[in-house]
């Protein structure tokens, strides 16, 4: 059985499969092994269940294909639970592979048995089982495991749990697996994501909400084809005449006219942000990190067109007036068809975008590109700039997303991620591991102290994987998002400090060569540069301290303020 399910799999594109030791799994182990013995898929054996479900994760993201996760039973597959509901949110096929007790072993209180069925609730999306291998049941396998991996990359992707009740022996030799099926044919030159698209009325209303009016395009990250719709999104703002604000996260902040990369900075001032109010928003992909810019564009009342690959919207603000789903390259390019036979671009409303960027994203360059004392936006913007062409950048949740940002200046050649289903700070170490050997290209991880602390088992055995993975650590000794919110200036400090800031007093230098990985501390940017331009795993402390680190901020949005009205002609804020 095992043998036939990884089989399937590797038939329908599965490359990359993540186990933990475990006896109950070993019949799906050694499937696994002997799959990646004979070059047909790449295996890693990850101790602890908790990282390999991250590590699976990951892969997943980089690669676009399900990683094959594989456990034994009882507590092992609980641990799975926190990558699992983040790729439930995310949309990250997975396919989540639990090994039980059979039947007989069950409710009789058989060591390393609990109840599987439907372990994760509604967070996978959907609960297979082949039962317990019998060879009369040989020929329903194939069926199970195309099921599995047809739910798991569907127009919703996300984890599938495929359970697999073991009779002893567990240790045996393989007998010939059934015939494989034909996998179903497309249209030549097409794509499942290609044929779903908007219907045309569709996209007549968004062109009717967006056309001959002064709007923005919110490019955010989540599209499957992302070079894709970052050409698009291009494409559609020519046609529209509008900016582009662009996450990192998306693939569009590049270097050109009427990107903008200093949105969150203008819309904290009142004035800018009156002024560069629009009238339409057409948002592509995930909503910004920035819960400023998300108020601002909500605050105006302005229709909002969502453009997704998949159903599912996520508009916390309740502003969308129209949500297209489909492929985003193709709705993009359908929909930019139809706008320019309605649309005049306004010449003036781009300017003032061009303008007002121009002289933010000058201040800013002048303000991080070359600190003396690097500070926390500072290694932001320099970890970005350092990602090897090709490469990734992967962002913890918390402060390092929001700094990449607001601060990360456009380029070319990087792929960014970050784990924003959920916007958890477990597991971030061990998902960088995986996307680094999903893509098999050098990738840079940005991460807080506490998210490295959290997961320093995805260290373990990091030089031996044969990843490029360099690490940068902002250390501010605790939680350091806590000091920008209303609890830091409400509470007395010793409480803010013992439930909030949560100082700690680990050597994370120590900690990773604990684990074999070189490390050291920076504390210039050019330090910072040169650290990330040597190849191989690495881990760079950045240390920063809190109150310094809020200030600081808010420095650099004074400046892109300043900049920017004189750029505007606008008088200088009192």
């Amino acid at each position: 059985m095992s043998a036939t399910l990884v089989d399937e799999w590797i038939t329908r594109g599965a490359r990359h499969a993540v186990i933990s030791p475990g006896s109950r799994s070993t019949p799906l182990a050694l499937a696994l092994a002997d799959a990646a013995d004979r070059g047909m898929l790449r295996l890693h054996v990850v101790h602890d269940e908790r990282s390999a479900a991250f590590v699976a994760l990951g892969a997943g993201v980089a690669s676009g294909c399900a990683a094959i996760l594989a456990c034994t039973s009882g507590t092992a597959a609980a641990e799975y639970f926190p990558a699992v509901v983040e790729a439930s949110h995310g949309l990250v096929p997975m396919l989540v592979c639990t090994a039980d007790r059979p039947p007989e072993l069950q409710g009789v209180g058989a060591p390393q048995t609990i109840d599987q069925r439907h372990l994760y609730g509604g967070f996978a999306r959907a609960w297979v089982t082949p039962g317990v291998a019998e060879p009369d049941e040989a020929g329903t396998w194939r069926g199970v495991a195309a099921t599995a991996w047809a739910v798991a990359h569907g127009a919703t992707p996300g984890p599938v749990q495929v359970n697999l009740p073991y009779r002893e022996p567990l240790v045996g030799t393989a007998g010939p697996v059934p015939a494989r099926r034909p996998l179903p044919t497309m249209p030549h030159g097409a794509s499942h994501a290609d044929i779903d698209e908007p219907p045309a009325r569709d996209l007549r209303r968004a062109a009717s909400l967006l056309a001959g009016r002064r709007g923005v395009i919110l490019a955010g990250g989540g599209a499957r084809r992302a070079d894709a719709a970052a050409l698009a999104v291009a494409e559609l703002a020519a046609a529209l005449g509008w900016p582009v604000l662009a996450d990192p996260r998306g693939g569009a902040r590049v270097p050109g006219t009427g990107v903008v990369a200093t949105a969150d900075a203008l819309a904290r001032d009142p004035e800018i942000a009156a002024r560069l109010r629009p009238e339409a928003v057409l948002r592509v992909g995930a909503p910004p990190v920035s819960k400023v810019l998300g108020q601002w564009l909500a605050a105006g009342g302005a229709p909002q067109v969502v453009v997704t690959d998949a159903p599912v919207l996520v508009d916390p603000e309740r502003r969308a007036t129209l949500h297209l789903h489909g492929d985003t390259a193709a709705t993009l390019r359908h929909l930019a068809g139809v706008v320019r036979l309605r649309a005049v671009p306004d010449g003036a409303w781009l300017a003032g975008w061009d303008a007002a960027e121009a002289a933010g994203r000058g201040a800013m360059a002048r303000m991080l590109d070359d600190e003396q004392a690097l500070s926390e936006p500072g290694a932001a913007r320099t970890a970005l700039a350092a990602v090897p062409d090709g490469g990734w950048l992967v962002a913890s949740s918390s402060m390092p997303v929001r700094d990449l940002e607001w601060y990360g200046a456009p380029r070319t050649g990087v792929r960014v991620h970050a784990n924003r289903g959920v916007n958890g700070i477990d597991g971030v170490t061990s998902t960088a591991v995986g996307v680094a050997l999903g893509a098999g290209r050098p990738v840079v991880l940005l991460t807080g102290d506490l998210a490295f602390v959290h997961d320093t088992n995805g260290l373990w055995e990091l030089a031996a994987r044969g990843v490029d993975l360099r690490i940068v650590v902002i250390d501010n000794r605790g939680g350091g998002i806590f000091s920008f919110l209303p609890q830091a200036r409400e509470l007395e400090a010793g409480r803010f400090e013992r439930l909030f800031g949560t100082p700690h007093s680990a050597d994370l230098e120590a900690l990773a060569r604990a684990h074999g990985v070189a490390a050291r501390t920076v504390g210039s940017s050019r330090a910072l540069r040169e650290a990330l331009g040597a190849p191989g795993p690495s881990v760079t402390r950045v240390e920063s301290e809190r109150s310094a680190n809020v200030a600081r901020h808010e420095e650099i949005h004074r400046e892109v303020a300043s900049a920017a009205r004189a750029a505007l002609g606008m008088a200088a804020a009192r």
